[in-house]
């Protein structure tokens, strides 16, 4: 049942982006640095919405004869095409946020993760194209890259769509102004020893 209301709250959440992407309602509040992820990915995401759209005028062709199949099939489509603008719209509204009590690195609505200053032990520019899974890392790509990478003094707790918890030292994430963004977290850190 938790599965459950996991992923209805994270449907709603998306939608809820996809509306305030649509109205461009999008700049957080509060203030802060902000440091976009999503550029690279919205030729991918208009390709991948563009092959379900043709996918879905397809299979409303080929299921013409069948009204009831056509309409559920025909609904489950045209709410994968919403369901990839909204993906793409979150990571657009969500992005990396850089206040002077925290760092949160953000991937559409699937993670958040709060980092306080003091918790930085190093910060640097780094393009990785793989990412192999190994305990107290958590890396956050787009398009299989990330360019900064977090070395932390103490563990901080991510928590999972499903609200499973680990503890985790280093963090690796994609940002489009990773220069500037290593400038900033380094200065943040600096300032809060």
């Amino acid at each position: 049942m938790r599965a459950v209301l996991a992923l209805a709250r994270h449907e709603a959440r998306l939608l809820g982006c996809l509306v305030l992407w649509a109205v461009r309602r999008g700049r957080p509040r509060g203030g802060g640095q902000v440091f976009g992820y999503a550029r690279g990915q919205g030729p991918v995401m208009a390709g991948l919405a563009c092959v379900c759209l043709v996918e879905t005028l397809t299979m409303s062709v080929l299921l013409r004869h069948w009204p009831t199949v056509h309409a559920v099939v025909l609904f489950l489509d045209a709410y994968t095409v919403v369901f990839v603008i909204a993906l793409y719209a979150s990571c657009v509204i969500r992005p990396h946020l850089l206040t002077p009590d925290a760092v949160r690195i953000r991937h559409s609505v699937h993670l958040d993760l709060r980092i306080p200053p003091d918790a930085i032990a190093a910060v640097r520019h780094e393009v990785r194209t793989t990412h192999a899974p190994a305990e107290g890392e958590l890396n956050v790509p787009v398009g299989s890259r990330t360019s900064v990478t977090i070395e932390l003094a103490a563990p901080v707790t991510h928590i999972t769509l499903f609200g499973g918890r680990r503890e985790v030292r280093v963090v690796r994430f994609q940002v489009e102004e990773a220069e500037r963004m290593v400038r900033s977290l380094s200065t943040l850190a600096r300032s809060a020893t």
